[in-house]
């Protein structure tokens, strides 16, 4: 006998703990969606075989969505150790072992208004595997049709502040049950560490196929003014759209123009071309091919807060516009979760680290950047504040210009997964060395 709950996706502790004298069956679907649930036929026994087979404390599947009037594949990602995303995509059935689920549901010894399903999630991680089965097993209908650039900064919106904030305390409860929870002790970091450098800054800037923008780019970059040397590197990733004549068009000497060969580079790959090159500053500061700085003083900002902060790294504000630069909802995006109490512990949770990005460089050459289109940035600083501080600045640093040729603007649910399993994956290898970390090893 089975039991099913239609409940919704931000459900509270208080409405799961009702469930529990209700189950009576050996096993329970936790149902999500927002309609009618629809089998395939046979899939519920399927499902039920397999959690038979494998023991999971959960077992979900891929699935058919009804998305603006049309029938859509929706397969989903398999479930690792950092899966910690809060968002993460199970699709609307979610079919427990009962015993494990009502062990999750009496444990919980916080009350969340919005965190309860994903305190339930992780908890029954923690007793067993969460199985994915590549099968196409129900339908359900989507109700969010918005594209991929357009929930993207979901996290950071100040109105879902509150929700957030149960969502990082109930990771973090999570870390600290699997030994992954890092206290706010960090690392020294000497700033003159790593020898001499001609620059004190360097502005960097990777590229492929911008020429509609990368002019902007440059010209905010070449536009700052410091009290110490700074030059700017472009690393053109063999741009075939006029790119580079825009690039050459700059006479400016602080301009360092660095071609990539024909090889596979990528973001990480171009990153890495700029920050081994003997002209880099000290500090690689990130401004994005299609961005601009939002004034003439960000490089100094920057800078100055390395000096006063002592961090390996800094992590800005930024403004979403469009491309003439009108503001665009939700506004300024601060990450406000990240904190030097709990912000490297959150880093796990969440799906990014904030904007503008500037790096320490000696450091920064030994961790490197993965050789990537996606995920590049976030690997590098996961890896930073394992053990090292990651200052804050909390002005508006740039404008991030939201338009068509974004590169995450309008992804397919297959590219979408691809991105969430890389950044899962750096996210479990992560969590592992520190848990190692903790143990000492």
């Amino acid at each position: 006998m089975t039991d099913c709950f239609n409940i919704s996706k931000w459900t509270s502790t208080r409405e799961l703990r009702s469930l529990v004298s209700r189950i009576t069956g050996e096993y329970t679907i936790i149902y999500t969606g927002s309609g009618e649930l629809k089998w395939v036929d046979y899939a519920l026994d399927r499902m039920i075989q397999v959690a038979d087979d494998t023991r999971a404390a959960m077992v979900y599947s891929d699935r058919f969505l009804f998305l603006g009037g049309a029938l859509v594949n929706a397969p989903v990602i398999d479930c690792q150790k950092g899966a910690l995303r809060d968002d993460f995509e199970f699709g609307g059935v979610q079919l427990y072992r009962s015993g494990i689920l009502k062990e999750c549901i009496e444990e919980m010894d916080k009350d969340y208004s919005y965190a309860a399903l994903y305190d339930l999630r992780l908890r029954a991680s923690r007793k067993g595997e969460l199985v994915h089965i590549p099968e196409y097993l129900y339908y359900e209908l989507e109700t969010d049709s918005r594209k991929s650039g357009e929930k993207l900064f979901d996290y950071v919106n100040p109105r879902n502040r509150e929700v957030q904030l149960e969502m990082e305390l109930c990771c973090t409860e999570h870390l600290k049950a699997i030994g992954g929870y890092l206290a706010p002790q960090f690392k020294s970091v000497d700033l003159v560490e790593g020898g001499e450098f001609e620059y004190e800054a360097s502005v960097v800037i990777p590229c492929r196929n911008r020429v509609a923008t990368i002019g902007d780019a440059i010209t905010s970059a070449l536009g700052q003014k410091t009290d110490f040397r700074y030059n700017v590197i472009v690393v053109d990733d063999n741009s075939t759209d006029g790119t580079v004549d825009v690039i050459r068009s700059f006479s400016d000497r602080r301009l360092i123009y660095i071609p990539q060969d024909e090889s596979y580079h990528a973001i990480g790959g171009n990153w890495n071309a700029a920050i081994n090159n003997p002209l880099c500053g000290r500090f690689a500061l990130q401004l994005d091919s299609d961005d601009v700085y939002s004034d003439e003083f960000t490089v100094q900002k920057f800078v100055d807060a390395f000096r006063s902060q002592n961090c390996a790294m800094v992590i800005g504000s930024y403004r979403l516009t469009d491309i003439n630069l009108n503001p665009l909802p939700p506004g300024v995006i601060d990450h406000r979760e990240w904190t030097d109490d709990n912000g490297r512990n959150n880093a796990l949770r969440i799906n990014g680290l904030g904007a503008p990005r500037g790096f320490w460089t000696p450091l920064l050459r030994t961790i490197g950047f993965p050789t990537v289109k996606y995920g590049e940035d976030y690997s590098v600083a996961l890896r930073i504040s394992r053990d090292y501080r990651i200052g804050r600045i909390w002005d508006v640093m740039y404008n991030c210009r939201r338009w068509s040729d974004n590169s995450d603007a309008a992804l397919s649910i297959e590219k979408t997964n691809e991105n969430n399993l890389y950044k899962d994956r750096i996210r479990t290898w992560e969590l592992e060395a520190r848990i190692r970390k903790n143990k000492g090893e």
